[in-house]
């Protein structure tokens, strides 16, 4: 009977116990649930609401436009090689001239006279070399009977001999160089072209071209042009010759052209930090004018795996470059950098994969570690 007694006080000991335990436990529990809920309804307040983007993985095609400018293929500045003066122009602004074709007609008299002169020069030089070659030959021939011209006469006739000879070459040489001069006395076009400016009417004097002298004429092949641009250096990795660009005049906005890429220069601008491409433009119904400005589409080198966002999702700060990614509702900075941009889209480098989500149209007012809601 005790022992039965014994158990009844140890049963009603235990469940007094546990519903102290319990009556302890239960209020706690309660109050961090509500302390939670409270959190997450607050978080959902003051969380902003945002669009998201997925981060993409392929292959981008992009292209830049950069302002170029359309240059003659091959241009001339036209000079009088000798003092003259401009007898005749056969050409005027605007003609349309072949290689070889007479421009210009100058005259010198001077260059008359010295020609003469140096004419007359050449002919008492080689009169002076037939007499000595007389006198060498008369002695050479003499000498052959012994005894009768000593050695030294002979060789000293010689050597009269072969200097007035030289004298002759010396003079004739004069001569050419005068000669040469009656050339420079033309003016023709050294190739196909088109004459772009005229400085001078006929009788102006005229003389060797120098520094600040206005040229004769300006002759510029407008058939075939220059596309020349300046490509930035972020934008210069993998350009190559066998791309082509269009391009557009605002002469003519209707009218879109091609052209492709010909020469790079394969370094960068010392002061522009940019390289120089070069792209030949055949302007067959010469409506293409040199000097015109064109806008110009360049297309970039593409690369695969190459990971690409919309642009509102990269913000730019004072202090870096990073896309706002979004990982349990909470924001996260990651800083990337900027590759190329096409249309909507940016191609970034960063700590990300394909298929992370980050926030479409970012800004710095989401900070780092806040919570937001999508």
């Amino acid at each position: 009977m005790n022992i039965t007694k014994n158990k009844f006080y140890s049963a009603l000991t235990i469940l007094a116990v546990s519903a102290v335990f319990i009556s302890s436990c239960g209020p706690d529990k309660k109050e961090k649930d509500a302390q939670a809920q409270t959190i997450k309804q607050e978080d959902a307040i003051d969380s902003p609401a945002v669009e998201l983007a997925m981060v993409n993985k392929g292959k981008l095609q992009a292209n830049i436009s950069v302002p170029g400018e359309l240059l003659p293929y091959q241009q001339v500045d036209l000079y009088a090689k000798v003092n003259s003066y401009v007898k005749k122009l056969w050409v005027d602004i605007g003609s349309q001239v072949h290689q070889g074709q007479l421009l210009v007609t100058l005259e010198a008299p001077e260059i008359n006279s010295q020609l003469a002169q140096a004419e007359s020069h050449v002919k008492q030089m080689e009169a002076i070399y037939y007499a000595s070659k007389a006198t060498y030959d008369r002695l050479y021939n003499t000498s052959k009977i012994p005894g009768t011209v000593s050695q030294n006469d002979l060789e000293q006739a010689d050597a009269k001999k072969n200097s007035d000879l030289a004298n002759v070459e010396a003079a004739k040489s004069s001569y050419k160089e005068m000669a040469a001069n009656l050339n420079y006395l033309e003016i023709r076009a050294p190739f196909d072209g088109v004459i772009s400016a005229r400085n001078v009417n006929t009788g102006a004097y005229v003389g060797p071209g120098g520094k600040g002298t206005d040229p004769l004429l300006v002759l510029q092949d407008q058939y075939r042009m220059r596309l020349v641009v300046s490509v930035p250096e972020n934008y210069t990795g993998g350009l190559s010759d066998k791309n082509k660009v269009s391009f557009t005049v605002q002469a003519l906005p209707n009218r879109q052209f091609t052209a492709q890429i010909k020469r790079l220069a394969g370094a960068l601008d010392e002061k522009l930090r940019s390289e120089r491409l070069e792209m030949d433009v055949y302007n067959t119904d010469h409506k293409l004018l040199p000097h015109m400005y064109a806008d110009v589409n360049v297309p970039l080198p593409s690369h695969d795996s190459t990971l690409f966002v919309p642009k509102t999702a990269v913000v730019t700060s004072t202090e870096k470059v990073f896309v706002i990614k979004v990982v349990n509702h909470r924001a996260r900075w990651v800083e990337v950098k900027k590759g190329v941009q096409t249309g909507d889209v940016m191609e970034i480098y960063g700590n990300l994969e394909k298929g992370d989500q980050v926030v479409k149209k970012a800004s710095d007012e989401i900070r780092d570690g806040s919570a937001v809601s999508y």
